[in-house]
């Protein structure tokens, strides 16, 4: 090819393929070396390309929470706090206050430099810890009054390697606080690992094809990207909206989190406004958003909502318009506001709202809300045992569900929640009762536990565990105790969480929704997760559909006949006559 000359569409994918093949690899490594279960069985952590001058290049299959905002951010700072990048540097990052998401995603970032000394990209991995050094065992602290009580150690940019050299001061400083310092450190290998198997790839595919050409792609990818999003806007419908939702009382936020999202879109413009400043100030508590989090749920809910396969890039995101305040609880935090349960409880009540924003701008398009967490089952354990040779700690992943509705589908009942997207696994009861001093009563799916709707909201989950050997710190920050995630467009309600504590004679007691719960040898906690919201009118389900939900237990013959109008036996058989006379509204 010419100097100069423009790559062709099948150049532009090819290249796009092998970029995302990189990022893929970095994303294997990570799971198959990581040591902690949140990595190596949930999959809680992302890798991503960004260029030279921050912009988010490639995703591959990251978490979208991670990195749809906030990779960019945090390389920005990388640059600002070391203008001269060398090959063999690598830092390490967590600060939600310079582009992090919360503390908890210890983030590596390796420039790419080339032999002439130029920075090209920068490799971005980042991995959620099983314990960052908070001032007690979790790293969701939903009851942390700033940072300071938080605990968590916070690196913005530091630099943890120099010539592929480890800074062991930081090495050691971690070692130090972590509570698990080798299985930390293992984290930490995976990580940097990953990052430089990135940079490995990334140098030898600028040898190949040249730094220059690799350059004309990512601007032309962007503006590919770009257009694929504005087409996608101009098939929305036209509008503003504002809705609401609300977060559960919480310790430091104990009239609740009310939740205000402004939305227009301007198909015509291909342009969509999200407007977050007509919401609360930073509270004292671990509930804030950061800045990347704030971003990137108010996108997970516009990527959600729209309808054709389009990249998620810095091209796609200039569609984008979002309207943020300093010192709010979804906008930009100013330390020393804690940020500890950014990626989850909040941030979902962002994304899920603007999707039904979009949602009532017009039937066909947006999403229900999927259900909130952190329920105890994805809660982490913590405690000391013969079988962990000492202290443990980890994030267990054992029970979620409650995805959204959507326009023309039932939800993804095993998406976790809207932040995750269904890219963290939920784990084996064998492997967790294998690695740790603990047994699994139980786990399914709860029948009528979805928001009824023309397409049906995700169920909730039911899981009971507990520990065999000495008392289980179990740390959790449930919402949706109280407040439901909410169905669009006349669908139902998702069900509410709950938690428990059963003890020795069978008796449950009743649990806070945001704790640090001991159970001793012998009890068990029982965790109720939410279900998912529901889109749609119920009475405009196709019958066999809610027969179908009969037969497989989704919902209960009273639910089928109650909300659904369709009169059905518990073996799934419709009985026409009497369905036909109460959807007609004749009775049943």
């Amino acid at each position: 090819m010419a100097n100069g000359e423009k790559l062709d569409g099948v150049q532009l994918a090819i290249l796009n393929k092998r970029i995302e093949s990189i990022c893929a690899k970095m994303a294997n490594t990570l799971l198959r070396t990581g040591r902690s279960g949140v990595l190596n069985s949930a999959r809680d952590f992302s890798c991503v390309l960004v260029t030279a001058n921050n912009q988010l290049l490639n995703v591959s299959e990251s978490l979208p929470i991670h990195v749809l905002r906030g990779a960019d951010m945090m390389c920005e700072a990388m640059q600002e706090y070391h203008p001269e990048l060398k090959r063999g540097d690598a830092f390490l990052h967590n600060s939600p206050y310079h582009g992090g998401s919360h503390p908890a995603d210890h983030t590596y970032l390796v420039p790419v430099v080339d032999d002439d000394g130029i920075h090209r990209f920068t490799m971005v991995a980042k991995a959620h810890q099983a314990d960052c050094g908070n001032s007690i065992p979790t790293t969701y602290h939903g009851s942390a009054r700033d940072v300071y009580h938080e605990g968590a150690l916070i690196f913005p940019a530091v630099r943890i390697q120099t010539d592929y050299q480890d800074n062991l001061d930081i090495v050691r400083m971690c070692e130090m606080r972590i509570r698990v310092p080798e299985q930390w450190w293992g984290d930490y290998l995976a990580a940097l690992g990953a990052a430089r198997i990135g940079e490995r790839e990334m140098l030898s595919l600028g040898a190949e094809v040249g730094w220059d050409r690799l350059d004309q792609f990512a601007e032309q990818w962007f503006d590919y990207s770009e257009q694929l999003m504005t087409s996608s806007i101009r098939r929305m419908p036209a509008g503003k909206t504002t809705t609401y939702s609300r977060h559960d009382p919480f310790p430091g936020a104990e009239d609740g989190i009310d939740v205000k999202v402004e939305v227009e879109i301007r198909p015509e413009e291909g342009m969509i406004e999200v407007d977050l400043r007509d919401n609360p100030d930073c509270l004292p508590c671990g509930l804030n958003l950061s800045q990347a989090c704030t971003e990137s749920s108010v996108l997970l809910g516009i990527f959600n909502s729209i309808q054709e396969d389009v990249p998620t890039n810095a091209g796609s995101l200039r569609r984008v318009k979002m309207h943020l305040r300093e010192n709010c609880v979804v906008g930009i935090p100013r330390h020393p506001t804690s940020c500890s349960v950014a990626t989850t409880n909040v941030a979902d009540r962002v994304g899920n709202s603007v999707a039904r924003a979009i949602a009532e701008l017009g039937d066909g398009f947006g999403m229900a809300s999927a259900g909130s967490i952190i329920p105890p089952s994805i809660g982490v354990i913590s405690g000391s045992s013969e079988k962990t040779g000492g202290p443990y700690v980890n994030q267990i992943f054992l029970g979620w569900g409650g995805g959204a509705a959507g326009p023309q589908v039932d939800a993804w009942i095993s998406i976790g929640h809207i932040g995750n997207a269904g890219g963290s696994y939920q784990d084996s009861i064998e492997l967790d009762e294998m690695r740790f001093p603990m047994h699994v009563a139980g786990r399914h799916f709860i029948t009528d536990s979805g928001g009824t709707g023309r397409t049906r909201g995700g169920e909730a989950v039911y899981c009971e565990f507990g520990p065999t050997e000495g008392d289980m710190e179990v740390g959790y920050v449930s919402d949706g105790n109280d407040h439901a995630p909410e169905g669009t467009r006349g669908g139902g309600d998702g069900a509410c969480a709950n938690q428990f504590r059963r003890d020795l004679n069978g008796d449950l007691h009743q649990l806070d929704a945001c704790a640090q719960a001991i159970i001793p040898e012998g009890h068990t906690i029982v965790s109720y997760s939410c279900g998912g919201g529901g889109y749609g009118a119920p009475l405009e389900r196709d019958a066999d559909k809610v027969a179908h939900d009969v037969r497989e237990k989704w919902i209960s013959v009273d639910v089928a006949k109650d909300a659904y109008g369709v009169v059905v036996s518990a073996g799934g058989v419709i009985d026409q006559a009497a369905t036909d006379k109460l959807r007609a509204g004749e009775g049943g």
